[in-house]
């Protein structure tokens, strides 16, 4: 038996301590509006996708970190270096140095609450 969805990935969630904080740091980062959701049973801020009926997207919620979950990959509106640049003056955190491979290029780093994320650069 063989399971090949078209998309493995199907949301990620991230938590968080301060919401309202987090929020404002994502939206740095990535050069994009976000606003905190208070439709559901706990508040979220959901990341934009052009289609919301077939992009894949995530979350922030307030949780407790963990500090060694998974690292969501995100990709950044611009150049690797103006998005470090940013997460640096957000309160994140570079933890490695820009990693080639065949699709682009990225980078690990951290979120003020701890998460592991990598920010993306496609290659043109």
């Amino acid at each position: 038996m063989s399971h090949a969805p078209d998309h493995f990935a199907c949301w990620f969630e991230t938590p968080v301590r301060d919401i309202e904080a987090a929020r404002a740091f994502y939206a740095d980062v990535f050069r994009m509006d976000l606003t905190v959701d208070e439709s559901g049973p706990n508040p979220m801020v959901v990341f934009p996708v052009k289609d919301p009926a077939t992009g894949v997207s995530g979350h922030l919620y307030p949780g407790t970190p963990s500090g060694n979950g998974p690292t969501v990959h995100l990709v950044v509106p611009d150049s690797l270096a103006a998005a470090r640049d940013r997460l640096e003056k957000a309160g994140g955190k570079a933890i490695s140095p820009e990693i080639e491979i065949p699709f682009g290029t990225f980078f690990y780093a951290q979120d003020p609450d701890g998460n592991s994320i990598g920010l993306f650069e496609a290659r043109s």
